[in-house]
């Protein structure tokens, strides 16, 4: 389950060292951590990070399927995470040790920044190859984050971008060697720490309206 830490004037919220992906309890997680983050007081900003061969694999279908007739909260609760983070008012970094899927690379383009190791591991929206269309709040997502020619690719040919790729085409910020993945992401979120406030917030709530508007639509998620 995700853990969070303080180094200073940086919050580090660990996913965990497995899939991490979104079952219910995982997501309440990582709501209560960012609860805290947010009622904190000063400098600070959020590092997002994880242990293992992946940092998210996205949305937990197994759950899902054994829960069909939970589709639709469960959808809402995954479009509210993305909007959490997309408008939290501190700078907040994506540390991408591992592979990046589906749900799991939304979620990390949610954040300010990301840092992305170079050699090993995946950026990657597999939706076209598994058949699972992209919800309307997901695409506004994607398409606020990325460059339109990028945004088309990813998402129409299911690409999967290793670091060095992922960074040409500006989906990740930086591709660094393994070890300075979140060290690298740390002194960014330290270095912006002094941004976090009410003022922040409302500049992201305002940059990102429609997108916040189309992921908070609770009565008809799918789009």
């Amino acid at each position: 389950m995700p853990t969070l830490d303080r180094h200073e004037n940086v919050f580090v919220l660990d996913l965990g060292d497995g899939e991490n992906r979104f079952h219910p309890d995982w997501i309440a997680a990582v709501g209560a951590a960012l609860d805290e983050v947010e009622k904190a007081e000063g400098p600070r900003a959020l590092v997002t990070a994880a242990t293992g061969k992946f940092w998210s694999n996205g949305l937990d279908l197994e759950w899902l399927f054994a829960n069909a007739d939970h589709y639709q909260d469960y959808v809402v609760s995954v479009h509210q995470l993305f909007a959490r983070v997309l408008s939290l008012p501190v700078m907040t970094v994506a540390a991408l040790q591992g592979h990046t899927f589906a749900a799991g690379a939304m979620l990390s383009l949610a954040h300010d920044f990301r840092v992305m190791r170079e050699d090993r591991g995946y950026w990657c929206l597999p939706e076209a190859d598994i058949d699972i269309p992209f919800t309307s709040g997901m695409s506004a997502l994607i398409r606020a984050r990325l460059t339109p020619q990028t945004a088309h690719e990813a998402m129409t040919t299911a690409r999967r971008y290793g670091g060095a790729d992922a960074a040409a085409s500006s989906i990740v910020d930086r591709a660094v060697a393994e070890t300075e993945v979140r060290p690298t992401a740390i002194a960014l979120a330290e270095s912006l720490s002094g941004k976090a406030g009410n003022t922040l917030g409302t500049i992201k709530s305002r940059l990102y309206t429609e997108v916040l508007s189309t992921l908070r639509d609770t009565a008809n998620p799918m789009g």
